[in-house]
């Protein structure tokens, strides 16, 4: 077998959030520098370039929530949005990536060249690329869902959605509705009641809460961290083996972390709701953990204030002004937020994507399951990989620490290719079905089929996560197995070219 170690691919990412940057960094520290990086918008960041909404910031420690090649003196425990769109800015810049992108274009079709064995990609700007690999990084929460209720389009004042938030709207003075009270809400809900504005929260359901107060890291530490990255170390360690010891085990069905997080959620709401009926109201009637764990310590001080009121009754209807529950009740409103989520099985949609002998993704997903291999791979699509694609361990812990273990194995997928052993692979139709059946039998200990209806499910109610504990995850990409994969070889008179 003829072996040509320089072989290099010529490679289209779409996405320029943090998966997609990471992509960039990890294809050149392998050697492949033929990248281009189709965005969206104007620049880099993705949630946190989107995200502006009043007390944004991430849920996860920011030390365990960043490149691990680049640690960062944040400022608390947990970084503000702004905060980590300065960052990922940052690393664009520092490592390189801006030069690779190309803003304010959008993929609309990747269509797979059965005679010669590459992609074709094109954008809404007329671009037209030929590329051997396409690395998919367009996120998972990245398309707002509007709620389904009736009269919505008739209400007489402002209404947005919290992913794309009305800067331009004077709050002063003005009665607010919110709608829904997912991770988003509970941040941005005691934003405005602590502005002092009169506050209607309307709740289907309720979430558990893990208290984690965001404290401030103090300036002689940063500054200490500043002089020497790498006495932020240990700080990274010991905030990943909290996420992964005890979040990420608790949620998989490990019985003494499981129970620690119940005591303490159930806890922290009974200490910190006094009011018996309102606390009532706030308590969930599903597992903890069934839904995405909320990390918070705001939002149960700001739901007691005077001006915060907590609607639980059905919403019948919007009209001109406010909104209608279902036992008739009309609350006034000036403006209406809606914090009602994202279609978080969106991913590459609603570009067209056609694999192999005309094969659509909707062929593969038309019913609403959603499959892969590790993850990443999706039989009948040829050097295609889908980053954070189902399977992946998605939940409270570190998108960024996931693609990098991700694009690890993609890389090495790629030295394949590299090497001349292939110049077509994919998953095989087993390797998808076995990968499917490994994940719907851990699911039965966790805690994702605890009664709840979450984002996490697909058509058939099954979870689309990874229900095992996290060094599970790692080992499943750490070595290719060449037995689950199709791999083809095709002549070819030249393997690198330019986009």
């Amino acid at each position: 077998m003829t072996q040509n170690p320089q072989r290099t691919p010529s490679v289209l990412v779409i996405g320029a959030g943090a998966t997609g940057m990471l992509a960039v960094i990890r294809l050149r520290e392998a050697g492949i520098t033929n990248v281009t990086v189709i965005e969206k918008a104007d620049r880099v960041g993705g949630t946190w370039r989107d995200n502006t909404y009043p007390g944004v910031a991430c849920d996860i420690p920011s030390h365990h929530y960043c490149y691990s090649f680049e640690p960062a003196p944040w400022k608390a425990q947990c970084a503000t949005g702004a905060e980590l769109k300065d960052y990922l800015e940052h690393v664009a810049k520092k490592y390189r990536v801006i030069e690779r992108v190309r803003f304010g274009r959008t993929v609309t079709s990747c269509l797979w060249d059965d005679a010669g064995g590459r992609w074709t990609v094109d954008t809404d700007k007329g671009d037209h690329f030929v590329v051997d690999f396409v690395i998919a990084a367009t996120g998972i929460l990245h398309h707002p869902k509007m709620p389904d209720i009736p009269g919505l389009d008739s209400f007489a004042g402002p209404a947005w959605h919290t992913a794309r938030w009305r800067h331009d709207v004077d709050l002063q003075g003005q009665r607010i509705g919110v709608i829904g009270t997912g991770s988003t809400s509970h941040q941005v809900v005691p934003e405005l009641v602590n502005a002092g504005h009169q506050v209607h929260v309307f709740q289907r359901t309720p979430q558990w809460v893990f208290p984690f107060p965001n404290l401030p890291f103090p300036e002689w530490l940063r500054r200490r961290w500043i002089a020497k990255p790498e006495r932020m170390r240990p700080w990274k360690t010991f905030y990943k083996a909290f996420i992964e010891q005890f979040f990420v085990k608790a949620t998989v069905g490990h019985p003494v972390q499981n129970a620690l997080l119940n005591v303490t959620v159930k806890s922290y709401l009974r200490l910190a709701v006094r009011n018996r009926d309102l606390r009532q109201k706030l308590t969930p009637d599903y597992r903890v953990g069934c839904k995405r764990m909320v990390v918070n310590f705001t939002f149960y001080p700001a739901i007691q204030k005077p001006n915060a009121h907590l609607e639980t009754e059905a919403i019948e209807r919007i009209e001109p002004e406010g909104v209608r529950l279902k036992t008739g009740r009309l609350v006034p409103l000036d403006a209406l937020v809606l914090s009602t989520g994202f279609h978080n099985f969106n991913y590459v949609r609603p570009m067209t994507l056609v694999g192999r002998n005309g094969h659509r993704l909707e062929d593969s997903w038309g019913q609403g399951r959603y499959t892969s291999a590790h993850a990443v791979l999706m039989a009948h699509f040829p050097n295609f990989f889908l980053m954070l694609g189902p399977g992946t361990p998605i939940g409270n812990n570190s998108v960024i620490g996931m693609a990098e273990e991700q694009l690890d194995y993609v890389v090495r997928l790629i030295g394949i290719w590299r090497r001349g052993e292939a110049d077509e692979i994919e998953p095989t139709p087993q390797a998808v079905s076995a990968f499917t059946r490994y994940i719907k039998a851990g699911l039965g200990k966790s805690v994702w089929t605890g009664g709840c209806q979450s984002w996490y499910l697909d058509a058939d109610g099954v979870p689309v996560v990874f229900p095992y504990p996290w060094q599970d995850f790692v080992r499943s990409m750490k070595e290719i197995n060449t037995h689950e994969l199709t791999m083809v070889r095709r002549p070819r008179l030249e393997n690198a070219h330019a986009l």
